[in-house]
């Protein structure tokens, strides 16, 4: 039922993975000014606040703030609307914001953290953790029993249940045991294909619970919350002050209509955040400071490398249309993996989204982890996610060159097979380099002698001054310009630790 209503509702969204969150987003809206040259996204404010204007306009949203963070900073913030429709008290970066299914990465970090901590394994079977699930009955004979990496990744075979699941929020600890006694239907058996399922994070709450003798919320404000500053950050909506809170709203009747406040309880490891956008920026930073892998102090709460990991076991992969409103037909691959849908977009390239849609509120929050470049929205209008005003404000950040892919550091052992092909050029043969076995077995060196001979005489001297790009930290390519025409080379280094070329190639440049 959701499902219908959010695809009708004007720029309406459901607590589901992001891009059936950008799906039901897809409806024509006006038009923001057109992209121009700007030295610094601060200086795109303007063009960036009319996407979120445009949105809560053909939404009837009261409120929303959004942020965006770049290279571990917080350089644009903007409240819109309205916290509360009564006082018509203004969105503020302070404003505090229900952000749903957004608190499943909180969830999923929270059990990588645990497996680092020897707690948890992931291909341990979630009964292990959670007994009371040991009495389930599987859909067919041969169902492999679900593991805790099913619920990681929605593959436990559990029912898509939005909006069921948003309203269990505030269930019981008792509740909750006796209907993990009581076990579930499936909507297949696990492990044939992803299927959302906000049960299956709630479950995985139990099991950081159960594995650390505290209670989920306690636990992760602890560990988690605490460590990086996210003071106005937690669960219990009516424990911190109710004057910043921004109340949810649903659009009926043509007015806003106020939602009941739903406590807290043991579906909050699904949805149950409630934060603001000043907190949750230190989030959205710490996330995107694993990138790159790098040597250096490692001081933040969870491992860098373990915060990569949530790009890691993308399921299912399926291929989807972008919306037409965010520029020229694309077709998109996506996967879920850690609680963050992964995506590959044409302009956009790899980014990580997750949406949150919740009676009262709606949210996203889009990675760009290769640019160092992160956004999210929150509104307080029911399943009204901002992921459309999201992507019309990175597309238009890209196209203005202000959120480039960072460039891989050239390594010692590259620089250093760089010197030797400059050097076998510059003497007319390949043999003065360590060259592997391959090499001479693919091409004769003879030949490979000559090809280089020839190629000198028809492009004349080069400077050799122009730096190699990096494929990676073994393999490089590079284009010299010379007196008479240009030169491309690749080199590749062999996988062994001394040094041995498995590739050196010049050929005719463009």
């Amino acid at each position: 039922m959701i499902k219908s209503i959010a695809i009708a509702a004007a720029l309406s969204t459901v607590s589901m993975p992001a891009v059936a969150q950008t799906a039901a987003t897809a409806q024509p809206a006006p038009a923001a000014p057109v992209s121009v040259p700007a030295a610094s996204i601060e200086a795109m404010e303007p063009e960036i606040t009319a996407y979120f204007e445009a949105y809560m306009k053909a939404g009837h949203i009261p409120g929303l703030v959004f942020g965006i963070v770049k290279d571990g900073k917080l350089v644009m913030v903007r409240g819109l609307g309205v916290q509360d429709t009564a006082t018509n008290k203004a969105v503020s970066a302070d404003s505090r914001f229900r952000i749903a299914s957004m608190s499943k990465a909180i969830t999923a970090l929270a059990i990588l953290k645990l497996r680092d901590e020897g707690k948890v394994s992931l291909d341990a079977l979630a009964e292990t953790y959670v007994p009371e699930m040991k009495g389930w009955k599987y859909p067919t004979s041969d169902s492999p029993r679900i593991r805790v990496s099913d619920l990681l990744h929605h593959t436990a075979g559990l029912v898509e249940d939005n909006p069921w699941g948003d309203r269990f929020q505030g269930q019981s600890e008792a509740e909750f045991t006796a209907m993990l006694k009581g076990g579930m239907a499936f909507a297949q058996a696990p492990g044939i294909r992803m299927e959302y399922s906000n049960y299956g994070y709630a479950t995985l709450g139990r099991i950081v619970k159960n594995v650390t003798g505290m209670p989920y919320q306690q636990w992760i404000g602890r560990n988690l919350l605490a460590p990086l500053g996210m003071k106005s950050t937690g669960y219990d909506v009516f424990a911190g002050p109710q004057e910043a809170r921004a109340l949810g709203y649903r659009w009926q009747d043509d007015a806003w209509v106020r939602e009941p406040d739903m406590a807290d309880g043991t579906f909050g490891a699904m949805g149950g955040i409630q934060t603001s956008a000043n907190d949750y920026w230190r989030w959205v930073s710490f996330l995107l400071s694993a990138w790159p892998a790098r040597d250096g102090a490692d001081a933040g709460p969870v491992k860098r490398g373990t915060v990569r990991e949530i790009v890691e076991g993308s399921n299912f992969v399926t291929m989807r249309d972008r919306p037409p409103v965010l520029g020229a037909p694309c077709r998109m691959s996506v996967a879920y993996a850690k609680a963050w849908s992964v995506i590959e977009d044409c302009d956009l390239g790899r980014y990580l989204q997750h949406g949150g849609g919740y009676p009262g509120y709606g949210s996203t929050v889009i990675l760009m982890p290769d640019a160092g470049v992160g956004i999210f929205a929150f509104s307080n209008r029911t399943y009204a996610g901002p992921s459309l005003p999201a992507l019309q404000s990175l597309m238009a950040i890209r196209k203005a060159g202000l959120s480039p892919v960072r460039a891989l550091p050239v390594s010692e052992g590259l620089a250093a097979a760089y010197g030797l092909a400059k050097a076998a050029w510059t003497s007319g043969d390949p043999a003065t380099a360590p060259l592997t076995v391959n090499v001479a077995l693919d091409r004769d060196l003879v030949r490979r002698k000559a090809d280089i001979a020839a190629l000198k005489t028809k492009v004349g001297a080069c400077t050799m001054d122009e730096a190699i790009t990096p494929i990676s930290a073994m393999e490089g390519v590079f284009n010299w310009t010379c007196a008479t025409g240009k030169v491309t080379g690749r080199v590749q280094r062999a996988p062994t630790v001394a040094m041995g070329l498995q590739v050196l190639s010049f050929s005719a440049g463009q």
